[in-house]
């Protein structure tokens, strides 16, 4: 293994380690290495055949060179680069900007960037929130990125529709230089849109949903336009493909850690999922991964099963003083997934105090070893607990080991899906709350669900103190 892969150490997921009750027996996992075969075998077909793009985006040479194009184009004409976007077509790329950017990045001067633009990605309707940020904003020197595959997704169709206005007024005729779109090549009102009104555009590829697009220029644009990368963040998912080609069980960290998660869902009773990353940068990643998890195989199997794990999001060493009292003591039903680095960007010492007898063994230590040791401790006590528990090691946070993280969970999301007996792809769920949605602002087409709605509200005043 070369010494920048990162590793899945699954020791205290095992029985050895937690016991059988709750731990994973190496007869259970040998059960699975014929599964995996079959699975693995059908992953491929379905791949060769072009069902699963977001295996080949590791690949991607012409859409890359665009991107860098595109963004050397925008250096020099922005001072800010607002992502609008909601779900899929926002948590990576803030997944991807909190990981591999300073915390403080957009309060950094230009000089410190590089350059670069500052980055915001608006991924949510909050008037406040948005106002706020548009109120601080030079529209003179903006530039906005509006991402949506299907081009009606109303959250950010609204928020182009108050930019756009913006630009008009405030830029003139020129406002169009000022967008840039991220949506289908032929379908959808914004690609018209974007055809009549002459906007630089991106295509986001056929056949990959929003929670695999991180890797498409649903997140590589903005990552660009920071001056991340994403060669290497590429690279990274690249030699993450060539480790996942395996169907030998023991050998695929995706396919590995898929069975590991399914065995203690299913037969373990551990039906949440916590992501705990020890390193502020990689915090994002935990967001990224709760939809990609979630809306994956959170699915319903015709009228009588209901399966997926519930994602959760935790902190390291933040939660320990929240959240870790419950996974010490709660119900059984959780299994965590840590999140570690072997080597920060930056080291901090803490200096000696030879006055404070109580706290000198933290002195000559540094912050990088407090941090590791409350990782490894707490991992530890959660296994003499018989809390199962599994650590995800990076190297250290650069592209190149991102790239590995993120398409390492999305090969593993796609094997659970083969695991569940679900479509990990789509998500029938969450359409209903679109079509209430579209009835109360009055959509056309959807006056009967609002009569429906509205009689519905009248009742619920019954029930409100």
């Amino acid at each position: 293994m070369r010494p920048d892969a990162i590793r899945l150490d699954y020791a205290n997921m095992m029985a050895d380690a937690i016991g059988a009750t709750h731990g994973v027996t190496k007869q259970q996992l040998r059960e699975f290495v014929p599964v995996t075969k079959r699975y693995a075998a059908e992953l491929c077909s379905e791949r060769q055949k072009g069902g699963l793009r977001f295996m080949d985006l590791p690949y991607q040479t012409d859409t890359v060179k665009s991107i860098l194009a595109t963004a050397k184009r925008l250096k020099g004409q922005c001072d800010d680069f607002v992502v609008l976007g909601i779900g899929g077509s926002a948590l990576g790329n803030i997944a991807l900007q909190c990981a591999l950017r300073p915390h403080n990045y957009n309060s950094l001067p230009a000089n410190k960037r590089n350059g670069w633009p500052r980055i915001y990605v608006v991924d949510n309707v909050d008037p406040v929130r948005f106002a706020e940020l548009l109120d601080q904003l030079d529209p003179k020197r903006a530039v906005f990125n509006v991402i949506t595959k299907s081009g009606s997704t109303a959250e950010t169709m609204s928020q182009f529709m108050i930019v756009r206005d913006l630009l008009k007024r405030k830029v003139g005729k020129k406002f169009a230089e000022h967008i840039v779109v991220t949506t289908d090549a032929k379908k959808g009102s914004l690609r018209a849109i974007a055809d009549r009104e002459g906007y630089a555009s991106f295509v986001v590829p056929d056949g990959v949903g929003g929670r695999f697009s991180v890797l498409t220029p649903v997140g590589l644009l903005s990552a660009a336009m920071a001056g991340i990368d994403i060669c290497q963040l590429l690279a990274g998912a690249a030699a993450m493909d060539k480790r996942c080609q395996t169907d030998a069980l023991l050998d695929n960290p995706a396919f590995l850690n898929a069975v590991l998660q399914f065995i203690s869902d299913v037969r373990k009773g551990k039906r949440i999922s916590v992501v705990m990353p020890y390193s502020h940068a990689l915090s994002a990643m935990a967001d990224w991964f709760a939809q990609l998890w979630a809306e994956s195989l959170g699915k319903k199997i015709g009228e009588v099963a209901n399966v997926g794990p519930t994602p959760v999001k935790a902190v390291g060493v933040t939660d320990q003083h929240s959240q870790l009292q419950l996974y010490m003591e709660g119900p059984y039903d959780k299994v965590i997934t840590f999140l570690g680095v072997e080597r920060f960007s930056r080291t901090v010492k803490i200096p000696r105090a030879s006055a404070d007898k109580e706290n000198a063994y933290l002195g000559g230590h540094s912050l990088n070893e407090l941090m590791e040791a409350e990782r490894v401790g707490t991992a530890l006590a959660l296994a003499e607990c018989h809390r199962p528990n599994c650590t995800i090691m990076l190297p250290t946070v650069c592209e190149f080991t991102v790239g590995q993280l993120i398409y390492m969970l999305e090969v593993q999301t796609a094997f659970a899906g083969k695991l569940y007996g679900i479509n990990p792809f789509d998500q029938p769920g969450v359409e209903a709350s679109k079509i209430n949605t579209y009835a109360l602002l009055g959509r056309e087409g959807y006056e009967q669900r609002r009569k429906e709605i509205q009689a519905k509200l009248s009742k619920q005043g019954t029930f409100v103190v």
